[in-house]
């Protein structure tokens, strides 16, 4: 486990103590972005709150480098790893500046009171993530896509080396999935940020991730590259595409063999 930045040994997850998927295998160096993918309900959610902390496993170990998630104390794994999972979020009367800056509770004490250097980061972190041009906006009026930004934000303002997001690019605009990716991979290429993420979008999948987890029944169905993963029928396997009979509209399965043929 020495030579990887995260990784899961033998990690069950599943709820009162009944297992969901067992036996769940994730590598990651350093600064890489890792995508879960599958059918509705084959346990994307699961696997990221088990991962979080937030499901007790039932099994198996998630490690930072050598340390064991479950053995490092709340205050330093919030240092470590922010959360970002898909939620109305509100906050009412803050405007998005003050909601990013609330991810600087690790290091702010008690109080909450921000020194300079907290201030700095807190603007650093928005144009980074193109949240700036609305830092005095009020939060609960800006959109779903604004929205979405400004809690990455948020988890960045953390300075977490590794960050948890479940479908966040859920109920957005194509364009705003494209803008919330490429700010994912420019903190990746410029922070060493660690991804880990469900989609629900393949083609995206593809285009963002170094790593692909496939997720189907039991056990992990695949992990590997994303050319590892959309070769062949795999993917119409994976959503069980010509069993169900869904896929015999040839439109769809056309699009499903275009996002496995493209390099």
């Amino acid at each position: 486990m020495k030579e990887y930045y995260f990784s899961t040994n033998k990690m069950c997850v599943g709820y009162d103590n009944k297992p969901l998927i067992r036996e769940v295998e994730i590598t990651l160096p350093k600064g890489e972005i890792l995508s879960l993918i599958g059918p509705n309900g084959a346990g994307k959610s699961t696997v990221l709150k088990s991962i979080a902390g937030q499901l007790q496993l039932i099994g198996g170990a998630v490690y930072f480098g050598d340390d064991r998630l479950g053995e490092m104390k709340t205050s330093e794994l919030a240092k470590k790893m922010s959360v970002v999972f898909t939620q109305k979020v509100t906050a009412e009367m803050k405007n998005c500046r003050d909601v990013v800056a609330t991810g600087r509770y690790p290091y702010t004490g008690w109080f909450g009171v921000l020194s300079g250097e907290d201030e700095r980061i807190v603007d650093e972190v928005m144009e980074l993530t193109h949240t700036a041009e609305i830092r005095h906006q009020e939060f609960d009026k800006i959109s779903d896509g604004q929205k979405q930004r400004v809690m990455l934000a948020r988890a960045i303002c953390q300075e977490p080396e590794l960050v948890i997001l479940d479908e966040p690019t859920s109920f957005l605009d194509i364009r705003y999935k494209l803008d919330f990716l490429s700010i994912l991979q420019e903190l990746r290429d410029k922070k060493g940020l660690t991804v880990i993420m469900s989609l629900h979008e393949l083609e995206l999948a593809k285009l963002v991730s170094d790593k692909i987890l496939c997720l189907k029944g039991e056990f992990v169905e695949r992990y590997g590259t994303p050319e590892e993963i959309f070769e062949s029928d795999f993917i119409e396997r994976l959503f069980d595409l010509k069993e169900g009979g869904f896929l015999k509209n040839e439109k769809l399965s056309g699009y499903i063999r275009q996002i496995s043929s493209q390099p």
